[in-house]
């Protein structure tokens, strides 16, 4: 391999030695050839991430790659990327050195898979919290919503899903309650349930006029009287060190839903692959990967 500065010149040379477009896919998967330009680029951006390990580390370049090196590189990724993201490194680089690698598990998944509380948890830590926090606590443990998105919660009759997804009819099965929409990441506004009992708390809070909040520089119409945003968030972190003597912050309420949900509709008959997908649209994906994260 010529001598190149950079990450991409070497990753690019590389990857163009293994390159062979135009031969099925399906009938030469085993010779260590590249046959599609989507993996030609991900094999390609993983090993970009290489040469720049073996810069910092001062190893030389791609030529100089081992196996005791991809090892060493596959382990410190582990604790900072995802599955997806290892299995995908590990992949080209396989393919660069023609040898099979073990199998690193990423520890950050590990890590996520933690962040869920109990029912008892989340009790504790709604009673250390202030009456309008602890609302909040209860809202979006009941609906899995992240923080920002308990300020735009209003009533499902006041504002329409957006149309340009295609939402199952299959959400909420075997829950009874209010809907309301809130709206997440890049805009989407989807529906959530509420039991009647919550609703008619979140109800109490009704503000008489919506007022402007902002939080982490963004500006929301909030109209109820409940926390929400980083505050929210912050009082949830505060008084779980307090009550439990640990934080694995608000977000792990959505890891809880999510968890508590799958069960449901598992219990209800629903396979698993089908009840992933219907989480997923309960919580604002439509990736049902990126849910499975929320999942183990």
């Amino acid at each position: 391999m010529p001598s190149f500065r950079s990450e991409k010149s070497q990753a690019d040379h590389a990857i163009s030695q293994k390159l062979a477009l135009g031969k099925g896919r399906h009938d030469n998967k085993n010779d260590g050839r590249i046959h599609s330009l989507g993996t030609a680029r991900g094999y390609g951006n993983s090993l970009k991430m290489v040469v720049g390990y073996m810069k910092e580390h001062r190893l030389g370049d791609l030529r100089n790659l081992t196996e005791k090196i991809a090892k060493q590189y596959l382990e410190e990724r582990a604790i900072k990327v995802s599955q997806k993201t290892l299995d995908l490194d590990r992949q080209a680089i396989q393919m660069h050195l023609g040898i099979r690698l073990e199998v690193f598990k990423s520890e950050r998944e590990n890590y996520l898979s933690t962040r869920s509380y109990t029912s008892a948890q989340i009790e504790r830590i709604t009673w250390a919290q202030s009456e309008r926090n602890g609302l909040a606590t209860k809202i979006a443990h009941c609906a899995g919503l992240r923080a920002h998105e308990l300020l735009t919660i209003r009533p499902a009759d006041e504002r329409q899903a957006s149309g340009h997804r295609e939402w199952s009819n299959e959400r909420f099965s075997g829950r009874e309650g209010e809907r309301y929409t809130v709206e997440g990441k890049g805009g989407l506004i989807r529906e959530v349930m509420l039991p009647r009992e919550l609703a008619a708390q979140l109800e109490a809070t009704r503000l008489t006029e919506p007022r402007q909040v902002t939080d982490r520089g963004i500006n929301y119409i909030q109209h109820y009287d409940i926390g929400g945003g980083r505050s929210w968030s912050q009082s949830f972190s505060a008084a779980s060190q307090r009550e439990l003597g640990f934080s694995n912050g608000a977000h792990g309420l959505r890891h809880s839903y999510a968890q508590e949900r799958l069960d449901e509709l598992q219990q209800r008959g629903m396979t698993h692959d089908d009840a992933k997908a219907t989480v997923a649209q309960e919580v604002g994906h439509f990736d049902k990967e990126t849910t499975e994260a929320y999942l183990r």
